[in-house]
């Protein structure tokens, strides 16, 4: 993986999105590690909440990078538009997204793997869109939120999440000083694409911005058994073959190398609220 930033590398998605399993892995470990920061599904509907002009009356929600579906599931239950869908590249996070959505019957919520440089709605058709935690995947964000406009009906709202370049920076160093990749602290961000410092800059190539929102999330792992079931599946890191996708023994290579204590890291999380551009009428 050196040399091409992974989220960026068309040769390397099948092995990112592919594995449903390493992926909720991976996020359950930093869920069970958060000791600060609102949730971000919940943050969006407030942030939707605050800022669309008739909140209680939405139409279609589209939205993008939907993952396994927990962002959308909450929108649909909590804003009650009339309909939510959710767009993925991945069809094997769509389909466990689609198994989620069968336990909640009643919900207006389906699921459609896409391309979200080509989003599948005509022009003007929805009230919201989200993209949260997506555009960083794109080498041509801009063009996904030219897209993100023409879906927009005139009053529509846009928001957009992203994290700093420095995200988790503290795990960098942890996985340079154990050796496993000594390299570690200068390979390229993951969020280059789209981060804290340009998002909003993306947003108002074509969209009316609103507002712009920070917060720092913070997170502590209980020691190298916790962090390993994050990092062993982490896309960044120039990883030995035994130890991509095998949390043991990544956690074994770091006890063997650096006493075994909790690690904090944090990442900022950037909020831009949009509206369509000019406000269409």
């Amino acid at each position: 993986m050196s040399g091409t930033n992974p989220f960026l590398d068309p040769a390397r998605q099948a092995d990112l999105y592919g594995h449903v399993s390493r992926l909720a892995s991976r996020s359950n470990a930093l869920m069970r590690a958060k000791t600060s920061g609102r949730p971000v599904p919940e943050t969006i509907v407030g942030l939707v909440r605050n800022h669309h002009e008739r909140p209680d009356r939405l139409g279609l929600a589209l939205d993008l990078g939907c993952g396994r579906g927990t962002s959308s599931l909450t929108f649909a239950r909590e804003l009650r538009p009339r309909r939510v869908v959710g767009l993925d590249a991945a069809s094997a996070l769509i389909e466990q997204a689609r198994q989620r959505a069968r336990r909640l019957p009643g919900l207006p919520v389906s699921f459609l793997q896409g391309d979200f440089h080509h989003l599948p709605v005509p022009t003007g058709s929805c009230d919201v869109v989200v993209a949260a935690f997506c555009l960083y995947h794109s080498p041509r964000p801009q063009a996904v939120v030219a897209e993100i406009d023409r879906a927009l009906a005139a009053d529509g709202l846009a928001v957009l999440v992203t994290k700093a370049l420095d995200s988790y920076r503290e795990m960098d160093q942890l996985v340079a000083a154990a050796g496993v990749d000594p390299r570690a602290e200068q390979h390229e961000s993951l969020y280059a694409s789209a981060h804290s410092g340009n998002l909003a800059e993306l947003a108002a190539v074509s969209l009316d911005v609103l507002a712009v929102e920070q917060e720092e999330h913070s997170f502590t792992f209980d020691g190298h058994d916790h962090v390993a079931e994050y990092l062993a599946t982490s896309p960044k890191y120039d990883l030995a073959p035994n130890l991509y996708g095998n949390a043991g023994a990544f956690a074994a290579t770091l006890h063997d190398f650096l006493p075994d204590r909790p690690l904090t890291t944090t990442s900022l999380v950037t909020f831009v609220v949009a509206q369509a551009g000019g406000k269409r009428s």
